[in-house]
């Protein structure tokens, strides 16, 4: 499956794990960014991974940021694409949501 992966600063450690078991796992991984835990927005890299699904370039999207909420609405902002702000269950974990083709991770989790 070809795969759009991308992350702010927050959630660039948990990307970079997701991308390795994604890569080990035979899936075809398009790292969008952001590439270092330096300092950046979200929006962007929400936007990119949404256009990536929207254009069909990709099959699904991960989006990655420090709660998760932030950069799935960023990519909701690409016409043709959705992901689901709320908790969906995925891997049992409260922070993840997924809907349709996108999943959404909270890298930074408060109890």
């Amino acid at each position: 499956m070809r795969i759009a992966i991308g992350s702010d600063h927050a959630g660039y450690l948990l990307k970079e794990t997701l991308k390795a078991w994604l890569l080990e796992n035979g899936h075809v991984v398009t790292d969008v960014g952001a590439y270092s835990e330096a300092r950046v927005d979200y929006p962007h890299y929400g936007g990119l991974v949404g256009r990536a699904v929207a254009s069909g370039e990709v099959d699904r999207g991960v989006a990655v940021c420090g709660s998760g909420q932030g950069i799935c609405m960023a990519a909701n902002k690409v016409p043709g694409r959705r992901g689901d702000p709320r908790c969906g269950g995925c891997a049992d974990h409260p922070a993840t949501q997924r809907r349709e083709r996108g999943l959404f991770r909270g890298a930074v989790h408060r109890p």
